[in-house]
């Protein structure tokens, strides 16, 4: 026989979590008749859902129970007269109580939720979103039509059948006098586990299709201003045409922009619970075809009733949320166009501004090149001074030359020398700036 060893490859971190993850929420056995409450409650923070594992703590100190571990996510257990199971899920935690007994009186009279200590209760942390009882006969009661209008308080009662006739299933979609919704299961022959699992399917689909309805709410209550926001681009849009001023476009895109900063708080607060949406709903389905229902003749059943409801709400929400993302890929063109616009007036002042630059860069270059003569002619005449003055010492008659010849003729002379070295000067000052600029403009090496 080949002997058992522990694998020493190296193995993945979240191997065991993944392996466990399938048994993480089983189905459990359940007996006829059963008594259940299920609760289910948003939690807004972490701290709640630490706060519902530390009251389930409590709760088990108080029987005498072994509490769970610190990093459960569900919690089975029999407390004696009742049997609690915890679960806790991203957005909220449910809690059912189970009491395997029969319904004592009238049906929902006594229910399981009774047997938990109301000041233990009056401590759940979170919102109850989902709260609901479920009665498990085992053919007990009267199902006549005035039994069932007494049952759900005159609601009107959806049914259907499921395992091939074995359960029958009642419930009126409503809350009753206790604040409660209600549900019976009419065990028709079903084993414990299908009781099971029937029970768990219907506590699924009933806390799923309130999560998945968080959304209708808030889509209705941003469907108005969505209109508001389609209506002032359409109007913004309009007005673009006949703008004349730059400072008209600039106050037009003011507006596009307080539009879009809107628009996207309402995308940044919708988007998780749009998308929630839609995973809910899709346990839904799942949980209705699980169950498997077939249709009572002349009677509404569940999936017909969930689906008329469901469904359009859903749908609701899509358009709501496809309709915030068109109108902001319109916000963005409209933005676009408002922004190319202000870019072409104020490459238009902008060449404005440099022709009327350019002219002034003209005209001083005139008023240099006038300076600049005059600066020539002021400078000869003061070198023809000091030239007069050489001219005075040397002994120009006995060399036989005449003063006056000699100084007019050196006039063409010094100007044209003082010219000469004037643009030699000029013409260096603007070669040294041109290699100066073409340095500042050549990048850098990187360093090695």
């Amino acid at each position: 026989m080949a002997k058992c060893s522990r694998i020493e490859y190296r193995l993945h971190p979240l191997r065991d979590t993944l392996y466990n993850e399938l048994h993480i929420r089983p189905f459990h056995s359940l007996e006829s008749p059963q008594q259940i409450t299920h609760l289910a409650a948003c939690c807004t923070s972490p701290e709640d859902l630490k706060k519902s594992y530390d009251l389930l703590c409590e709760l088990c100190k108080r029987y005498g129970i072994n509490p769970p571990q610190n990093d459960a996510v569900t919690y089975h257990q029999n407390f004696g007269d009742f049997i609690i199971n915890w679960e806790r899920h991203v957005e909220f935690y449910s809690l059912t109580i189970l009491q395997p007994a029969p319904s004592i009186g009238e049906p929902f009279q006594h229910t399981a939720v009774d047997l938990l200590p109301s000041d233990w209760m009056r401590e759940l942390p979170g919102q109850i979103i989902a709260a609901f009882h479920i009665i498990i006969d085992d053919q007990q009661l009267d199902y006549d039509t005035h039994s069932l209008v007494r049952s759900f308080e005159g609601h009107s009662v959806m049914r259907g059948s499921t395992y091939a006739g074995k359960a029958n299933i009642y419930t009126a979609f409503k809350l009753h006098g206790d604040g409660y919704g209600r549900f019976i299961i009419n065990n028709l022959g079903m084993s414990e586990l299908q009781t099971g699992r029937l029970s768990r399917r219907l506590m699924d689909l009933e806390t799923y299709r309130l999560l998945s309805l968080l959304s209708l709410p808030i889509a209705k209550r941003i469907a108005p201003q969505l209109l508001n926001m389609d209506n002032l681009l359409a109007e913004i849009l309009t007005a673009v045409a006949d703008l004349d001023t730059a400072s008209s476009e600039r106050q037009l895109l003011g507006k596009l922009t307080t539009i879009e900063a809107q628009l996207e708080t309402y995308r940044a607060e919708t988007t998780h619970r749009f998308s929630a949406t839609r995973a809910y709903h899709q346990l839904v389905k799942d949980r209705l075809e699980r169950i498997n229902e077939e249709k009572i003749e002349e009677h509404l059943s569940i999936g017909e009733f969930i689906n008329r409801r469901l469904n359009p709400a859903l749908r609701t929400s899509e358009s709501i949320q496809k309709w915030m993302e068109d109108l902001s890929k319109r916000i963005e063109r409209a933005s676009d166009l408002m922004r190319t616009r202000v870019n072409l007036n104020l490459q238009e002042q902008n060449r404005s501004q440099l022709s009327a630059m350019n002219q002034r860069s003209k005209l001083q270059f005139r008023l240099q090149e006038t300076v600049e003569g005059l600066s020539i002619a002021a400078i000869s005449y003061y070198a023809i001074g000091l030239l007069s003055y050489l001219f005075n010492g040397l002994p120009l008659q006995q060399w036989g030359l005449d003063k006056n010849v000699l100084l007019a003729g050196s006039i063409p002379v010094v100007l044209t020398t003082i010219w000469l070295v004037t643009r030699r000067i000029k013409n260096k000052l603007i070669k040294d700036q041109d290699t100066n600029e073409e340095t500042a403009d050549k990048p850098k090496p990187a360093a090695s």
